[in-house]
């Protein structure tokens, strides 16, 4: 259901929620001891995402993801007899706004804990308000180096970063495709500056900078002045740090003044709304993932957590094709019931904590285990690469092919 609030929009309160976080202290705790959002029957949490705006695609698929099984597990009776409650609020992708409902979360709706946040300009601004209320944040579609270090016992990532992801592309760009000239393409923001940075740190271990750089307003779709930059630099290559919208406009702008080098996205961009709003245009793009296809594979019981995640999805959202983006919220929210699950009948905001640092080679059912600990709060490493290929996306494993169709050979 959806009740409108200024410019705050609750989309979403599972299962009929409308009620704000009870207070609840369990047997074992002391008097003084109130444990936030926890009752004998229910868990709360909340999230602040883009569910509006030009970056919905991105909220709204972490959601959908996140609540494919959320909604398994309370329909099991939940963990240790409570069903978990989620609180969505829409931040637009803006800043100001999710300060506002994070605010808002932990005050009057006295959340027990946060949950896949989406965006690096938007989560970054909240970190001063995790270490006052001392309140965990699980899953962050980000992958943000501000949000890893210094390391923050309050932040609980899953996915691997933007500086695992540029350096592999920048890698394989350089030493594969033998690629000297390489620029960077980015969202003027917290974001693009880590995908920058992340981008420099990797050619410089080649003895290379950007050729140039080119930036973009969020927002706004005013990629051109980027795009000159770009161009008359010549450069072979362009790491496309931005989202869906402003990148397909350059990708489309570019090629129709016939520039035509290699497009690398990172994650972010929300792969599949690229594609479709690229159309025949995206043919060759390239975007790094941090979780594996939900497209079948013929190793399909290595990847049985994908094919429960697009079961349930399709069960609970009929109206969305799988995608990484849900795929990552899924496995989100797996991480976050193995954590309540482990901290036991009893608990409280440290020991949720404690608990999920004692994970170790967890299993969600994809090609790489989850493991944290106190001085590790990211779950996931891997860097998965795809490339569009008439309309489609498919897994990029030969990097040499590319350069053979480059060289028309």
């Amino acid at each position: 259901m959806k009740r409108l609030r200024g410019s705050l929009e609750i989309l979403l309160i599972l299962l009929g929620l409308s009620f704000p976080g009870c207070d609840w202290m369990g047997p074992g705790s002391t008097p003084s001891e109130v444990v936030p959002g926890v009752s004998d029957q229910t868990l709360l949490i909340g999230s602040s995402m883009a569910l509006g705006g030009h970056a919905s695609y991105l909220g709204k698929q972490t959601l959908h993801g996140a609540l494919s099984f959320i909604n398994k597990i309370n329909e099991a009776g939940g963990i240790h007899g409570r069903k978990i409650k989620l609180i969505a609020y829409d931040d637009g992708y803006d800043p100001p706004v999710c300060v506002a409902n994070t605010q808002r979360l932990i005050v009057q709706d006295k959340v027990f804990a946060l949950f896949s946040y989406v965006g690096t300009p938007t989560t970054v601004k909240i970190l001063p308000i995790l270490e006052q209320a001392k309140i965990p944040l699980v899953g962050v579609f980000s992958g943000a180096n501000a949000l890893r270090e210094p390391p923050n016992r309050y932040v609980i990532n899953i996915r691997a970063s933007y500086y695992q992801e540029t350096n592999d592309a920048v890698k394989h760009l350089v030493q594969d495709l033998n690629l000297k000239k390489v620029a960077v393409f980015y969202q003027y923001d917290a974001y693009g500056f880590d995908g920058l940075k992340g981008t420099e740190l990797a050619l410089k271990a080649f003895g290379l900078t950007p050729v140039a750089r080119g930036t973009y307003i969020r927002g706004t779709m005013n990629v051109e002045d980027g795009l000159n930059k770009i161009k008359n630099s010549g450069a072979e290559a362009v790491v496309m740090i931005g989202t869906y919208e402003p990148c397909a406009k350059f990708i489309r702008l570019a090629k129709s003044q016939g520039y035509q080098p290699i497009f690398y996205n990172v994650s972010f961009v929300g792969a599949d709304e690229l594609a479709r709003r690229l159309g025949d245009e995206g043919e060759g793009v390239i975007v790094s993932q941090v979780v594996p296809s939900p497209e079948p594979r013929r190793n399909q019981e290595q990847l049985i957590g994908v094919k429960e995640y697009a079961e349930l999805h399709q069960k609970y959202f009929p109206e969305d094709t799988p995608n990484v983006i849900g795929l990552e919220g899924y496995i989100n929210a797996r991480v976050l019931v193995e954590g309540l699950s482990r901290a036991g009948k009893t608990f409280n905001r440290e020991k949720f904590i404690d608990a999920l640092e004692t994970i170790r080679n967890f299993s969600v059912g994809i090609d790489q285990a989850i493991n944290f600990n106190p001085q590790d709060h990211q779950g996931l490493k891997a860097v998965y690469f795809s490339r569009i290929h008439r309309l489609q996306f498919f897994p990029l494993s030969d990097w040499q092919e590319i350069r053979r169709v480059r060289d028309g050979r």
